[in-house]
């Protein structure tokens, strides 16, 4: 049995669905197949029908059956106080779809794609082209970053260097958890203050500059906790258990920041948040934003430009400069 067939599971059976998963694994990242995968296994067991036979009303169906989700509606998200599906998973699981359907339509499979790009309005845009609403509306919602206080106690909960290292690398430096998790020996430029992040998001590689407290943390740990007969040139190991010495994994960083984040007393705190936290920290001490896009490893300057509306010291001496000039014209035709 091949790993296609063993990750696809039910799926396998269907020739169609494990042919468009074999070419997304040609061209996509090991986290993208997964999730592909996922979302399609999804979709398919909302609309029970061969691919070539969906239609849009099964499309709407399966929006419909998504936004209420299970259960009798009592439980709800706090963020929005909706009990299906976040906005944004579906809105995600529709894109997965859709690239299926656009695979099969260049196969010659289907005529069309049955996923609506949009629905129609009266408006016209540019040109008095007809224009349209997104199908799946996702609210434009900020990025939660933690406080100075909370980042000190968080650093303060933490009980081993390797722990204290791993954070720091996303508080101080903006790394992604799996950057973290995938370090090397060989990343590592400690007399230059630079780590080699070789296998970023998307596959893309970006040399950044560290903190030197990141760097007396991971001297500290590397001298004092990392097993010394370990094999693996990964920078972060398990140091108990029968997995003593093998490289950790995201889901351990994700229980070790949890750990922490309760002996601390904090309400939240994530690895992704350690990471706002950072990118916003910078912006608010003047850091270019182009310089931050280099640092995040943004592809677009749209994903980096969030952080503008975090540093409201930014937003708020932009607006007091702009509202003294007023000011100071009303004066004058006064």
């Amino acid at each position: 049995m091949s790993s296609l067939e063993v990750a696809l599971g039910p799926l396998g059976r269907d020739e169609v669905l494990a042919r468009y998963v074999e070419f997304v694994a040609a061209r996509c990242r090991p986290n993208t197949v997964l999730a592909t995968v996922s979302d399609l296994r999804v979709f398919f067991s909302v609309i029970d029908k061969d691919p070539v036979a969906v239609t849009p009303a099964d499309v709407f169906e399966f929006i419909t059956v998504q936004r209420r989700g299970a259960g009798d509606g009592r439980v709800v998200r706090l963020a929005d106080g909706g009990s299906g599906m976040a906005a944004r998973t579906i809105r995600r699981r529709l894109a997965v779809v859709s690239g299926l359907f656009n695979w099969l339509v260049l196969c010659g499979d289907r005529a069309a794609n049955p996923v609506p790009r949009g629905m129609a309005t009266r408006r016209t845009g540019a040109g008095g082209q007809a224009t349209g609403s997104p199908l799946i509306r996702t609210p434009r919602t900020l990025p939660k970053v933690l406080d100075p206080a909370d980042v000190i106690a968080l650093l303060g909960a933490v009980r081993r260097w390797r722990d204290r290292a791993m954070l720091e690398a996303m508080v101080l430096g903006g790394l992604r958890c799996c950057e973290v998790i995938g370090l090397r020996m060989e990343d590592l430029q400690p007399t230059n203050r630079r780590v080699f992040i070789a296998d970023g998001k998307g596959g893309h590689q970006r040399l950044i500059p560290m903190s030197g407290q990141f760097f007396q943390s991971l001297s500290n740990y590397l001298s004092l906790e990392r097993p010394t007969d370990t094999t693996t040139d990964a920078v972060f190991v398990v140091l108990k258990t029968s997995r003593r010495g093998s490289p950790l994994s995201i889901n351990g960083l994700e229980q070790i920041v949890a750990s922490a984040k309760g002996r601390a007393g904090l309400e939240r705190a994530t690895c992704h948040q350690l990471r706002h936290t950072c990118l916003t920290r910078l912006r608010e001490a003047g850091m270019a934003l182009e310089a931050i896009q280099a640092q995040a490893g943004h592809r677009s300057i749209e994903s980096t430009r969030v952080y503008l509306h975090l540093a409201d010291s930014w937003l708020a001496s932009e607006y007091q400069r702009a509202s003294d000039l007023i000011d100071a014209s009303v004066g004058i035709l006064r």
